[in-house]
This record gives structure tokens, sequence and C-alpha cells, in this order.
């Protein structure tokens, strides 16, 4: 018989699913996305979009997760009475499958790192041996691999514990560390002389700088760094009981992502202005820019391993999330079946990320699409696998279950009113599949071409 496991606490919901969806999105990738795409206005396009879009998809994601009570290979089919739609759910599993893949590369390069401090090898380097550090480090296979593996290991470990003694115990532990060394690291980056410059970047808006290309940047990042378009959302929902008030726990995880990204912003654009350096370096603005920023402030080293501690925290809490949708596909939520399971997958997407890991290296030269093997992956994920899920589950929640039914699983636990609830359901309807339909095209190298009519 089938034990369906349960979250202990509503806040260990909010945090884990917040956590998942902070994760590199808001870390890694928001301040280069923000740095290329000018700044405090991306900044309030991002706000908007992730309002207005991220928060009808993601209480969508809620509801059928928590009606269903199911993985998402069978939720789909069983709120339609038609097993079909559980396709939509297979391609979240195989999305995640893909993600965590070549995400666990990263999070192994984040342990390289924080190796390279405690040894002392990140010291009294210029801007450009650190860019030099990063790509020798990221080329040398063995060390690569072994850190991708231990990335993996850790996460495992964590997520054959269970729901709450491996999942929500880690996100107790992690997400309440992560807001206390951001606000660490942005007390002291706000300190620093000319910071007041790297803030007025972020927070004054210039419209001036926006361009198509960074109103789409902004579009795609209000997605991904919410983890909608996987059923990453749903399964997480699926182990709530019905008094859990949904709109409160939506509202709670959206603010707790822009907090996030904001503090990511002021970390890291006060520094990065101060000492005279662009803010628009791109992926590899933490491992090869960040650390001449932290170079020059006193004890800068310190703070730059207070940096990556929390980076590493928000890459294993995404992490977490990404291999539970898998565990809960295989094992049906029967947690009996969990700890192997969950050690067969891991390994497995392990092995899976490996020509990942070394197509800095080894495997520079095999390229598709004129892309190596980790660029291809993460463009197959961003750009097409999660905008096609979103706009799958858009579809299927506002135009396959009735509105009256949606409704009546939102009320469960909260007193949301029937206007709140009927503006999100036009969202969902209408408005978010054509933004997710801009996303595909940005993909394709049309929007941009489309936004000039505009």
């Amino acid at each position: 018989m089938s034990q369906q496991e349960q979250w202990r606490s509503k806040i260990g919901f909010v945090l884990a699913a917040a956590g998942s969806a902070i994760g590199l999105g808001a870390i890694w990738k928001f301040p280069y996305v923000a740095g290329t795409g000018g700044g405090g206005a991306f900044l309030l396009l991002f706000l908007v979009f992730t309002l207005v879009l991220g928060m009808p998809l993601l209480l969508g994601e809620f509801m059928i997760g928590r009606k269903s009570q199911s993985d998402p290979t069978q939720a789909y089919g069983k709120l339609a009475s038609n097993k079909k739609w559980n396709f939509i759910g297979k391609i979240g599993v195989f999305t995640s499958f893909i993600l965590l893949s070549f995400y666990s590369v990263v999070g192994g390069w984040i342990l390289l790192y924080i190796v390279q401090i405690l040894s002392g090898g990140l010291s009294g380097l210029t801007q450009d041996q650190y860019g030099e550090l990063f790509g020798e480090m990221i080329s040398n296979p063995y060390s690569t691999v072994a850190a991708q593996l231990a990335f993996m290991l850790i996460t495992i470990f964590v997520v054959s514990k269970g729901i709450q003694k491996g999942i929500e115990l880690a996100s107790k532990v992690m997400m309440p560390a992560l807001l206390v060394l951001f606000l660490i690291i942005v007390i002291r980056s706000l300190s620093l002389d000319g910071a007041l410059e790297g803030v007025k970047f972020l927070l004054v808006p210039d419209f001036s700088k926006l361009t198509s290309e960074s109103i789409l940047f902004a579009l795609g990042q209000a997605f991904f760094t919410l983890s909608l378009g996987v059923s990453v959302m749903l399964t997480y929902a699926s182990y709530l009981p019905k008094t859990q008030n949904l709109p409160q726990s939506a509202i709670s995880i959206i603010i707790l992502n822009i907090v996030i990204a904001l503090l990511a912003g002021l970390a890291i654009f006060p520094g990065v202005f101060s000492f005279g350096i662009e803010p628009n370096a791109g992926p590899v603005l933490i491992f090869s820019v960040l650390p001449a920023v932290f170079e020059h402030m006193p004890f800068g080293m310190l703070f730059f391993l207070a940096f990556l501690l929390l980076f590493l925290f928000a890459a294993f809490t995404s992490a977490f999330s990404m291999i539970e949708i898998i565990v809960a596909a295989v094992t049906k939520n029967d947690s009996s079946k969990r700890k192997k399971s969950t050690w067969f997958i891991g390994i497995s997407i392990f092995i899976v990320g490996v020509p990942s890991c070394l197509s800095y290296g080894v495997l520079a030269d095999v390229q598709l699409f004129n892309k190596t093997i980790f660029d291809l992956m993460d463009f197959a994920v961003s750009n097409i696998l999660m905008p096609l899920g979103a706009l799958l589950i858009a579809i299927f929640v506002s135009r396959i279950i009735s509105k009256e039914e949606l409704f009546a699983e939102l009320k469960q636990g909260s007193n949301v009113g029937y206007v709140f609830f009927s503006f999100c359901y036009f969202l969902l309807k209408y408005v978010v599949p054509i933004a997710i339909i801009v996303v595909f095209l940005d993909a394709a190298g049309l929007s941009a071409w489309i936004l000039t009519f505009f």
C-alpha cells in the first residue's frame, strides 16, 4: 500500500518550495542577466512579470498537486479523467533529469572554489588571472567530475531521507543560513566607497537602457527563477494537507524569491561599481569577476567564502526539488521505495551529466548546433522544455479543469476572494500562454523582430 508523505509544517513547505525557486536562478543567473539587461529597468520588468505571470502559474501547479495528491506522471490524468494528459508530467520529469545533470556541474564548480579558498589558491590574483584560473579549473576532467559527484552524493543523501527528515529539515537549516549570509555580505558591500552607484544601477530604472532583448530576458527570468514548467511545485504541493493556504504560500514564495534576487544584486553590484568593473560580464560574473571584487576588500576572501556557501545552499535546495520529482514519479509516493530509488536515480543523473562536465575540457571540441554539450543541455531546458511545460500546464489548468473546481480547491485552507481568483484565472488562460509563446519565439530568434512592431 502506498505511503504518502507530507510536510511536517507550513513553514517547512514554504522554505523548501522557496529554496527550489531561488536556487541558481536568483543568485547566479539574475545578477548577470540584470547586468546585461540594464539594471533597474530590468528589475522592474522582472518584478511585474513575476507577479503577473509567475503567480497564476505557481498557483496552478499548487492546485493540481494538492487536488490530485499524486506524482506528476499521474496527477494530470487523474484530474482530467484521461491518462493522455500525464505526458505533461512526464515532460517535467525528463526536464528535471536533464536539468540536474548539468546543474550539478555548476554545483561542483562551487565546491571547487570553496576548496580553492580554503587552500589559499584564490588570494592575490588579478581579474584576468581569476578568469584564467576559472578556465583551468573547469577544463580539468578529474577534479570537475569528482566535484560533480560530491555534489550529487550530498543531494542523494538528503533526498533519500524523505520529505520531513531530508528535504524539509535541510531547507529549514539552509534557507535561514542563506538569508543571514546574504545580509552580512550586503552590509559589507554597501559599506564600500562608490557603492551607491551600484545601488542606483540596480534600483533606479533607466528605460533608455531597455532593449527588446532585455525585455525577453526579464520575461524568461520570471519563469526560470520560480521553477515553473517542470511540475516541481506540483510535486511539492502533492505532499500538502487541505488546510494549507495556497495563495498565502505562493505569495510568501514569490516575496522570498524577489528578496533573494534583490539581495544578490545588492551583494554584487555595489562592489562591481566600487572597483570600476563592468556589470555586464555575463555568466562568469560570479566565478571570475566577483573574486577580484572581494580581493580588494579587507577580509575579502572570507566574505567571498560566505557568498559561495550561500550559493551552495541555494544550489542544493534546488537540486533537492529536481531529484524529488523523479523519485516521486518512480516510487509513486511509496516511501518504502524511496532510498533505493533515490540512489539509483541520482547516480544515473551523475553519469548522464559527465559529458556536460567535460564539455569545457576534453570534450570542448564536441559541438552540436554550434554549442558545447553543456550549453546545448542548458538551451534545451531553458528555451524549449521549461517554456513548453509551462505552456502545457497553463492550458491544462485553465481549459481542462473547470473554473468552479479550481476555485473550490483554492478556497480550502484560505478565504481567498472570487475576484482575485478570477483575475489569476484570466491571466493564466489568456496572458500567460502568450508570454510563453514569446519566449519560444525568442528561442527561435523571431521575438525581437516581432517586438519591433510595438
